[in-house]
C-alpha cells in the first residue's frame, strides 16, 4: 500500500514537470553553460591541477552544486501550498501515509534533480572534458539530491515567509555552493574553517563525484557521511510533517 501511496504523489508531480520539460531542459542550461565557460574555458585554460585539466576537476563540482540547488529548490512550492495556499491540507486529510508523501516528494526532487544533472553531463563533454561516467556517480548524484531535498522539505515545514526561505539560501545553500570542494580542493582553506566544512554533505558528495570522475573509487567514510545525513533527514522530515496534523 505504501508503494502505491508513493507512486501517487510521485506521478502527480511528473504530470506537473512532464508538462514543463521543455522549459525546465532549458532553464537548467543556463547556469551550467556559464560555469563552463567562465571557469573552463575561461579561467580553466591557464589551470592545471593534480589530475589533469581545470575544467575535468570543477564539473564534479558544477555537478554537485547543481543537484543541491535543483533539488532544494524542486520543494519550495510545497512552502507556499502550506502557508499561502493552504492546499498541503489537503494530503494531511488525504488517505496517504506521512512517509509515503515525503518519499514521493523526494524522489521527485532526485528526478529533476537527475535530469539537470544529465544535461551538465552533456555539456561537459560538448565542453571537451574527460570524465568517467557510471551507476555509482548516479547513486551519489540521487542520494545528494535526496538530502538537499530533505532539507528543502523541512524548510517548507517551519519556515513561514518567504523571506525567511530566501535567507535559507543565502546562509546555508550559497556557502556551501563555494566552500564544499566544489571550485577548489578544501585542503586550501584554514584548518579551523575545513575542519566544519568537512561537516557538510555537500563536501563529502564533492570528493565521491571527482573521484568517481576521474575513475576512483567511493570512499567509505564520505559514503557514511551522506548515509547519515539522508537518515536523519528523513527523521526530521517526518516529525516536521507530523507536527502539521498534531
Amino acid at each position: 500500500m505504501i508503494f502505491e501511496d508513493i507512486l501517487t504523489v510521485f506521478w502527480r508531480d511528473w504530470r506537473v514537470l512532464k508538462r514543463r520539460l521543455g522549459k525546465f531542459i532549458l532553464s537548467r542550461m543556463v547556469a551550467p553553460m556559464l560555469y563552463l565557460v567562465a571557469f573552463g574555458w575561461g579561467l580553466g585554460r591557464s589551470i592545471e591541477t593534480a589530475g589533469g585539466s581545470y575544467l575535468n576537476f570543477i564539473v564534479p563540482g558544477i555537478l554537485a552544486l547543481n543537484s543541491m540547488n535543483i533539488s532544494f529548490g524542486s520543494i519550495m512550492p510545497l512552502h507556499a501550498e502550506r502557508v499561502y495556499h493552504k492546499s498541503l491540507d489537503e494530503y494531511i486529510l488525504a488517505p496517504v501515509s506521512p512517509s509515503a508523501f515525503i518519499v514521493g516528494k523526494i524522489l521527485s526532487a532526485v528526478l529533476r534533480g537527475l535530469i539537470s544533472s544529465a544535461i551538465i553531463m552533456a555539456l561537459a563533454f560538448l565542453f571537451g572534458a574527460n570524465i568517467s561516467i557510471g551507476l555509482p556517480l548516479i547513486l551519489i548524484l540521487a542520494l545528494n539530491c535526496v538530502i538537499f531535498a530533505q532539507i528543502g522539505f523541512f524548510a517548507a515545514m517551519k519556515i513561514n515567509t518567504y523571506e525567511e526561505m530566501a535567507q535559507v539560501n543565502t546562509y546555508v545553500l550559497l556557502p556551501m555552493s563555494f566552500l564544499c570542494g566544489t571550485f577548489f580542493l578544501t585542503a586550501a582553506l584554514p584548518a579551523g574553517a575545513r575542519f566544519i566544512i568537512d561537516l557538510l554533505p555537500l563536501t563529502h558528495t564533492s570528493s565521491l563525484l571527482r573521484s568517481l570522475c576521474s575513475g576512483g573509487e567511493i570512499a567509505p567514510l564520505s559514503l557514511a557521511v551522506l548515509l547519515f545525513y539522508a537518515a536523519l533527514g528523513f527523521w526530521l522530515d517526518k516529525r516536521a510533517f507530523a507536527a502539521m496534523d498534531a
